[in-house]
């Protein structure tokens, strides 16, 4: 009894481990044959093209290929269903791409602002020497643009034959007036307005023809003291300032009115820089401003003047004007310096200026909704300021977007949205009519090679038909008419309603 019941145990243990094996070797077969499940089928000549049944693609009567689910899964794509209207990028792929997020946040309104500044001296401050007459110029000294020169200093002298008779009328009137020699009294001018003994000369107006015939009020005075005659004019610097330009050189002859010299005083100058039209409200005239010398580890304080009304063609940009003391002559004409520009905004959510996508009616950015998938957004934008614009509306404090890499993702978003929009479903097939082809629309037929839609009346006006057994047939391009007439039977045999299906 005892080997009976032994045999038994036996058989059933048998049994079992064979049960048991027929189960562990059928899981790998579902699971193949789920994995070689046909998801879509494609068109080899455009993949673009996908359909959910087999058959023939519209446009060159290829058979449609099949993409398993194996196929997808080996090629790294995510099967993880994804929310319609996003778009999912694994890990690697944002590595690949070089996809970075950033988080959404509340930046104060308050900050400095630095933008590039270009130092020029104050109009009123620049001064121009012109000749009152004809001559020429005996020598100059001491006069090269650039040189610092001290008011009064001597930079030339010339010769003009129109100041001797002003000049020798001068020093009639003047005779016996006390204090024109330096001798009587404290004066060593002559009282502007008096007269002389005889009555007939106003110094006043003799004095105001030398200073109009280019005379300097040293000379006058000298000219006063000695009572001689000048044998030149001397060109005098009516400033303590810088040569800014010089015209003249020995031995030259000049015309009246030809400037000599300019000449600035650079004490105080002006300082111009470039603002966005926006933020010209921040910027009222006493306003005070920093302005850093680069290189020098210097820092001057400047003062908001006025903001110019004209818009740099260019750039599109206002002038902000800043006056600024100048000790030591440290701010050059032409020089460029540092300005940091007070700005008080109101406080705002702010993202990298890169997150934003600004298609011209629309700005977007796109949300992290979850790991490697992301939601496009659009928003309302506000201020921006160096690498951070406000989002007025369209986002929450926390948020993440793509800072880096988002053309690329934007890319990936649309053919998303390509692919997922409804195929145009294949015109039904009709049957062929004596002496035309089949139509695809109301004013279109179909290409009898690569099945396009095309206008009839063009394709006979450029040659692109053939006549078979009463049949015309439409073409959109020599090639396809080519191809036709070498293999009509295949093309028919690919159309078996009619020629054009």
């Amino acid at each position: 009894m005892k080997k009976v019941l032994s045999v038994a145990a036996i058989g059933l243990l048998v049994l079992a481990s064979y049960v048991v094996g027929r189960q562990h070797n059928a899981r790998p077969a579902t699971t193949s044959t789920s994995a070689r499940a046909v998801l879509y089928w494609v068109d080899p000549m455009h993949p673009d093209y996908k359909s959910d049944h087999p058959g023939v693609a519209p446009d060159c009567g290829m058979q449609l290929e099949p993409v398993y689910a194996q196929s997808i899964a080996a090629s790294g794509s995510s099967t993880v269903p994804i929310p319609p209207g996003m778009i999912g990028i694994d890990a690697e792929r944002q590595q690949l791409f070089g996809i970075r997020v950033s988080t959404v946040e509340l930046s104060p309104g308050t900050e400095n602002v630095r933008v590039l500044g270009r130092v020029r001296p104050e109009d009123t401050r620049v001064y121009r020497l012109n000749a009152g007459m004809e001559g020429f110029i005996r020598e100059t000294s001491n006069d090269s643009p650039g040189e610092l020169v001290k008011k009064n200093q001597k930079l030339a002298t010339y010769y003009g034959g129109d100041i001797l008779a002003v000049a020798s009328g001068f020093l009639a009137a003047t005779a016996g007036v006390p204090g024109a020699n330096g001798k009587d009294g404290s004066r060593t001018m002559p009282f502007p307005g008096a007269v002389s003994k005889q009555g007939q000369s106003s110094i006043q107006g003799y004095t105001d023809r030398l200073r109009n015939l280019g005379m300097s009020d040293v000379q006058i005075q000298e000219m006063a003291e000695t009572r001689l005659l000048p044998e030149s004019i001397s060109i005098v610097s009516p400033v303590d300032g810088f040569v800014l330009a010089r015209n003249i050189s020995p031995g030259q002859h000049f015309e009246h009115s030809t400037e000599f010299y300019r000449i600035a005083d650079l004490s105080r100058v002006w300082i111009v820089a470039d603002i966005l039209g926006n933020e010209a409200q921040h910027f009222r005239p006493g306003t005070s401003v920093r302005v850093l010398l680069s290189g020098q580890g210097k820092a001057l304080t400047a003062r908001v003047s006025n903001v110019l009304p004209q818009v740099d063609p260019t750039t599109r940009t206002l002038k902000l004007r800043l006056e600024a003391e100048n000790p030591g002559f440290v701010l050059r004409p032409d020089m460029f310096v540092d300005v940091e520009l007070p700005i008080a905004r109101s406080a705002g959510l702010t993202v990298p200026v890169d997150a934003v996508i600004d298609s011209g009616r629309e700005e977007r950015v796109f949300v992290e909704r979850s790991n490697g998938v992301f939601e496009p957004r659009n928003v309302e934008v506000g201020w921006r300021s160096g690498d951070r614009v406000q989002i007025v509306k369209g986002l929450n404090e926390g948020e993440r977007v793509v800072s880096a890499g988002t053309f690329l993702v934007d890319s990936e978003s649309r053919l998303k949205s390509v692919e997922s929009a409804p195929k145009e479903q294949p015109q039904p097939k009709l049957p062929p009519k004596a002496n035309t082809s089949t139509a695809v629309s109301a004013n279109t037929v179909k290409d009898a090679a690569c099945g396009m839609a095309i206008d009839p009346a063009k394709a006979v006006a450029e040659g692109h038909t053939i006549s078979r057994d009463g049949v015309t047939y439409y073409f959109c391009s020599d090639r396809c008419k080519r191809k036709f007439s070498e293999q009509p039977d295949h093309y028919l045999a690919a159309n078996p309603s009619g020629p054009h299906s």
